[in-house]
């Protein structure tokens, strides 16, 4: 199991006022994960500020107030994020890119330091989450339906064609995933990818479901499951489920795990039994579509986190059809924001 006790212990002193007038900090707001979490924050009692390295990306014009920072990468992006926090009091940070995950995890400590709680799980469930061997070690060792998965180091022969390559570490949106069919496609595919950051992964041809959950203390405290369809790897419809199998399956492994706040999971059936093949540590591009279900992450999350309040939830059986919605911004706002890297936002629209 994983130990995630530095993030559950030592938190600010105010984490138990109440929730009205907190300021929460989301992070990679140009994806779909932190524009997600916005929309699931908006019309609740707290107030958004955004932070994206990208010059457009979309969420710094959708909230309160946006400020481009420096990439995860970058020496100075934790300071810039400190610096933030403490302008504009922020009590909590939801973040959205999965590079950010593994720096913020490390540094959640500066972050506590000055009363603010990075919603992160510990290094050890990051790297569970990020690596698809050690997500698949993970699951088996504690006796979970896994789709097996091996390096290319490994006998490939221990897998029946169709299965599928792809990225053992940093993967997103099905980029750099191959559905391998036959010897030929295996060799060709071999010259062209990364073998020492691919892994080898049976193949199910089973419905797919994103599913999410809510985690505090070692416990799973709810889960939603949602049947999709995909394209261009993200989900493109989702239809809302009862299905308790998926619904136990999930929680089961949540309190194996042990995240801390919102964690996604991707499964496929087999035989009628789900198969995690990849777990998210953070909240989903989907968090908004589970929010119109009734099951609203972000929010409880910061319930939880700043007033004590114990998560719940009443989940609808929907069918959930995306679509694109765009936001008007004048050129004015993007050229003071290049210029200051921080704009306020009551008046950007067109």
């Amino acid at each position: 199991m994983a130990d995630t006790t530095s993030n559950q212990l030592s938190f600010p002193s105010n984490a138990k006022r109440a929730a009205p007038g907190y300021v929460v900090l989301v992070t990679g707001v140009g994806g779909g994960v932190g524009q997600s979490i916005i929309k699931s924050l908006q019309s609740s009692p707290y107030t958004v500020v955004a932070v994206d390295g990208e010059l457009l990306a979309t969420g710094l014009y959708a909230t309160a107030k946006g400020y481009r920072v420096p990439y995860a990468s970058s020496p100075n992006y934790i300071e810039r994020l400190l610096e933030i926090c403490r302008t504009e009091q922020c009590s909590l940070i939801l973040p959205g890119v999965d590079a950010e995950l593994p720096i913020l995890s490390r540094e959640a400590d500066k972050f506590r330091q000055v009363g603010v709680i990075p919603v992160v799980s510990s290094p050890e469930v990051i790297e569970i989450s990020d690596n698809k061997l050690a997500t698949y070690r993970f699951l088996t060792e504690c006796g979970f339906n896994a789709p097996l998965t091996i390096s290319l180091s490994d006998e490939l022969s221990s897998l029946s064609f169709p299965f599928v390559l792809k990225p053992k570490k940093g993967g997103a949106r099905s980029r750099g995933v191959f559905v391998v069919k036959d010897e030929a496609g295996l060799s060709y595919l071999l010259t062209t990818i990364d073998t020492e950051n691919y892994i080898a992964q049976e193949h199910i041809e089973g419905d797919e479901y994103t599913c999410g959950s809510i985690n505090f203390e070692g416990r799973c405290y709810g889960t939603i499951a949602m049947r999709r369809i995909l394209r261009d790897g993200d989900t493109y419809k989702a239809f809302v489920e009862n299905n308790p199998r998926v619904n136990a399956y999930v929680k089961d492994v949540a309190e194996a795990l042990k995240p801390f706040g919102a964690c996604n999971f991707q499964l496929r059936m087999k035989d009628n039994e789900p198969y995690i093949f990849e777990i998210n540590a953070r909240h989903s591009g989907t968090t908004q579509s589970r929010a119109l279900a009734g099951f609203n992450e972000p929010l409880m999350v910061a319930d939880y986190l700043l007033a004590g309040k114990k998560p719940e939830y009443s989940i609808r059986e929907i069918s959930i059809l995306r679509y694109w919605q765009e936001l008007t911004v004048k050129n004015s706002c993007i050229i003071a924001l290049e210029k200051t890297g921080v704009i306020s936002n009551e008046k950007t629209g067109l």
